[in-house]
């Protein structure tokens, strides 16, 4: 189960549409669209009770980059087989990207390597992980 999805099958865990004052993104209706990064929790939380996992910036995942879902696991663990991870997945777009690349299901790719000030990661505790996908046995969903 994925932390960004909170759960839901729409575009966003509040609809389907990006609507104003819910991410930071180019078009998203705050103040920092376009800009540059907007502060910690500026946005409420979705149903996990995480802030700001849409928008503001790109997150590494640490899944290998891949052309598409086939032999993906299907227990959120993370795909790092029949690949050579130079390019890792991405997602949640950023301050500088459009409200496409903010759904729910968008990733992207960069190297392992690449620098980007619309690029950073979320560090969680593993708890959260487990209580979230529910299975004790889960190592991976975006955080």
């Amino acid at each position: 189960m994925s932390t960004r999805r909170a759960g839901t099958q729409t575009a966003y865990p509040w609809g389907d549409e990006i609507g104003k004052n819910n991410a930071n993104c180019a078009g998203c209706g705050t103040r920092w669209d376009n800009k540059q990064p907007s502060p910690i929790r500026a946005f409420a939380a979705n149903r996990f009770g995480l802030h700001d996992m849409h928008g503001n910036v790109w997150q590494w995942l640490e899944d290998c980059d891949h052309a598409n879902y086939e032999r993906a696991p299907r227990d959120g663990s993370p795909r790092l087989e029949g690949s050579d991870c130079h390019e890792r997945v991405v997602s949640g777009g950023s301050w500088h990207d459009g409200p496409e690349f903010l759904r729910s299901a968008d990733r992207g790719w960069n190297t392992f390597d690449g620098r980007l000030n619309f690029l950073g990661l979320r560090v969680g505790p593993r708890s959260l992980l487990l209580k979230v996908s529910g299975k004790a046995g889960a190592a991976h969903t975006p955080l």
